[in-house]
């Protein structure tokens, strides 16, 4: 992970830098560049080349991702924060695990539940040819029509005054749409020092832009890129969020990038018995399956789900929540309500 315009760094910056090094390391999560966001707290010791990121709801530390730190030291950096979550008289639970994270959570008293699950795309196999993907194809070349061009903000276009503007605008407007309906905590942020480290593909026409995706990288055995935060203007033509997709996979294959476009996590779909993890409260499989058969109004899940599997991902896989000790519906109810999925 290196940035796009190398600068003399802050203080703020160095750690920053550094912890984007670890997360380079040692990292195997398709969301472990989230651990940088804003308002993210970190826990560390001297012993441990690494971290714990995490934020305070109540009095419960809500985790997020696994162990930052070399596989042999994960293990006693992980009891060191538990030490210090019950010392402060704090609660731990820990979000968006994926099953590499399970064995070492298992250990450490942990209860663990499926949440959701995450897709992917690996590039070199990528291709939108057949006939699955005439209606894709469709919206793509309908967006071309109309005028519609993509480009790389930083690479093919600066980041100039009107376009920082332009795209503050649309962020207020699209939350304003929203209401809470987007993830807090588990989906990444735009503008801030950690914006060298990722890419910005923006929709526009005839000076007006009418969206916008960034891209995080990935670390670890599935390195590339996490399709990140989106925004779409309501005046935009169908296909504009899958024209910027289609042109930035495209930028990514010719460069021969590394191999993965990383859809992300999306709570509450693809709920299996297979997945299941012996352990696991029965009462938070409840409160998830109850959200997935009717939670529909609180988020949005099927309209993610559905327009992540018009790609035919190659990679599916289950992301896990664990609770230390007992799970209580307080403390799943703060979860929920940090993530804003309520």
């Amino acid at each position: 992970m290196r940035p796009h315009s190398p600068s003399r760094p802050s203080a703020d910056q160095a750690a920053l830098d550094r912890r984007v090094a670890l997360l380079a390391a040692y990292a195997d999560n398709h969301s472990a560049f989230l651990t940088v966001n804003r308002d993210t707290e970190y826990f560390e010791i001297a012993e441990v080349d690494g971290f714990v990121a995490y934020r305070r709801s109540g009095r419960t530390r809500v985790q997020f991702g696994g162990v930052v730190a070399a596989p042999d030291r994960q293990a006693p950096l992980l009891e060191a924060f538990l030490a210090d979550a019950r010392s402060a008289g704090e609660r731990t639970l820990a979000v968006q695990l994926t099953p590499a994270d399970l064995p070492l959570f298992g250990r450490s008293g942990y209860r663990i539940n499926q949440l959701g699950s995450s897709y992917a795309l690996e590039l070199s196999r990528y291709s939108l040819a057949g006939k699955h993907f005439v209606p894709l194809r469709n919206k793509i070349s309908r967006a071309r029509r109309a005028g519609v061009q993509v480009a790389e903000v930083g690479v093919d276009r600066p980041a100039t005054a009107d376009l920082t503007a332009q795209l503050a605008a649309l962020d207020r407007q699209w939350l304003r749409s929203k209401g809470s309906h987007e993830l807090a905590f588990m989906i990444g942020e735009r503008s801030g020092p950690a914006d060298r480290y990722r890419r910005l593909f923006v929709a526009e026409r005839d000076g007006q832009v009418l969206g916008y995706i960034s891209f995080s990288p990935v670390p670890g055995t599935r390195p590339g890129w996490l399709h990140d935060l989106t925004r779409r203007h309501p005046d935009a033509p169908p296909g504009v969020m899958e024209l910027i997709v289609s042109d930035a996979v495209g930028r990514m294959r010719h460069r021969a990038e590394p191999g993965w476009l990383h859809f992300g996590f999306t709570p509450f779909v693809g709920l299996d018995q297979r997945h299941r993890v012996a352990g696991g409260s029965p009462a938070v499989d409840h409160v998830v399956g109850l959200l997935a058969r009717r939670g529909g109004k609180l988020y949005p899940a099927a309209d993610q789900v559905a327009y992540k599997l018009k790609w035919r991902p190659h990679l599916i896989q289950p992301d896990y929540l664990a609770f230390h000790g007992r799970p209580s519906v307080g403390a799943v109810a703060r979860l929920l309500r940090l993530t804003r999925v309520i």
